[in-house]
């Protein structure tokens, strides 16, 4: 079976912000780049249950690209793709449908 569609990150590297994280992450995984000032802050997501895989706490970020941006997968992503916020999957990995939302009405 695979794995639900995700939002790009992982780990903050030592030396950098989770904001210049999102943007290094952003661009390793997708292939679009963006300055590291530019993310948006959305929240904190560190609900204890929220990982299978662990305990993990996200600070995530938005980014507004011009459309027509293409993505290319990369690093650890297998695939990199936009989807229209009203033709989301039925189901995302782990809380990203909560981040996406509250991305979405921020």
């Amino acid at each position: 079976m695979r794995d639900p569609p995700g939002l790009p990150g992982s780990h903050v590297d030592p030396g950098e912000s989770s904001r210049e994280a999102a943007a290094r992450e952003l661009a390793e995984e997708t292939g679009v780049r963006a300055p590291a000032d530019d993310p948006r802050e959305i929240g904190t997501w560190d609900q204890p249950s929220r990982e299978p895989r662990g305990r993990y706490s996200t600070d995530a970020y938005a980014v507004i690209v011009p459309v027509g941006i293409q993505t290319t997968a990369g690093d650890d992503a297998r695939t990199a793709r936009w989807w229209p916020l009203n033709g989301l999957p039925n189901h995302l990995a782990f809380d990203h449908a909560d981040i996406l939302r509250a991305a979405v009405s921020s």
